[in-house]
């Protein structure tokens, strides 16, 4: 048995700033490998001694390859800002075009959606019901506009960018359709 003060694991080390690349030049094989028995896992628990780490840390070797790893995180974070800048910049400039169909035309789609999305439920539509399901038919109709948010994963401001989308196309259904302005603003408010 192992005592675990003196080992450090993988996501220890990457606590202390090791990268997997300096990991595996630096350090190499770990001083200890095995199943951890405390939980079920595939993949082996790999663990390096402290003192090694250590030494191996006072070493210029791994300051340069620490400072190098900084630089890199440094350009992999300034990168993802401008992707980010450039899909928010390209959603504020996108025109949204809602389909402009006659009231009966609209209802009818909307109802249609609803009951093709599987919905079950009573032939006649409670109050304001039939207002939420046109502002659903009109949101799926402008689907399409989600591709604007490709490119982006994660951290890297899908959410800020998701929530610029629901809002211009919230507003561009309320614009095209003033009867439906307020479903908009209900929705808008309640998916922040």
């Amino acid at each position: 048995m192992t005592d675990r003060t003196t080992f450090v694991t993988l996501a220890g080390l990457r606590e202390r700033g090791w990268t997997d690349p300096m990991v595996r030049d630096l350090l190499g094989q770990p001083d200890v490998q095995g199943r951890d028995p405390r939980r079920w896992s595939i993949a082996p628990v790999r663990l390096y001694r402290l003192a090694r780490v250590e030494a191996v840390e006072r070493t210029p070797e791994f300051a340069r390859c620490a400072a190098a790893s900084g630089r890199r995180s440094a350009t992999v974070e300034a990168g993802a800002e401008r992707r980010r800048r450039a899909v928010l910049a390209a959603i504020r400039a996108e025109p949204i075009e809602v389909p402009r169909l006659p009231a009966a035309e609209l209802e009818r789609r909307a109802v249609r959606h609803r009951h093709l999305l599987g919905a079950r439920g009573p032939g006649a539509a409670a109050a304001g019901a039939l207002v939420r399901w046109q502002v659903t038919y009109l949101r799926y109709a402008l689907s399409r506009y989600e591709t604007l948010l490709d490119g982006l994963f994660g951290s890297t401001g899908r959410a800020e960018a998701e929530q610029l989308l629901r809002t211009r196309l919230y507003e561009a259904i309320g614009a095209a359709y003033p009867h439906l302005a307020r479903e908009c603003r209900r929705r808008g408010e309640a998916e922040r």
